[in-house]
């Protein structure tokens, strides 16, 4: 597995940490059960420090992508695979925008307004 990130980027490094570890799952290079790399290997690997990695993997536990065990590290869940299937409904639902001339920013709009919690009357 390979972390990759972008130390001119604007976006902090937890995030790309994290957001690279999300396309490893979604792409299937990573699955289920499998074990991410330790928190020091990556933080020497990238040259950053080990609590920016350690945020980025909080991160992911919080999103339910990975479980963290004392002793085998951070594990990606069967949430990886809930993440993959995913990512063909939300390209078709791209395609089916663009198609109709909707802007990446009205289809954000949609999909936010539609994970707003529904509020009662």
């Amino acid at each position: 597995m390979l972390i990759r990130t972008d130390p001119t980027s604007d976006v902090p490094l937890f995030t790309q940490i994290a957001t690279s570890v999300r396309a490893d799952a979604v792409a299937g290079r990573l699955r289920p059960g499998d074990r991410l790399p330790s928190a020091r290997a990556v933080a020497a690997a990238l040259d950053v420090n080990l609590h920016t990695v350690l945020h980025a993997y909080q991160q992911l536990r919080e999103e339910g992508l990975v479980s963290m065990h004392r002793g085998r590290g951070a594990v990606l869940t069967d949430a990886a695979d809930r993440l993959a299937e995913l990512q063909s409904d939300i390209a078709a639902i791209v395609t089916r925008a663009r198609e109709r001339g909707l802007s990446s920013q009205a289809l954000a709009a949609l999909i936010h307004h539609h994970s707003e919690p529904e509020e009662s009357s």
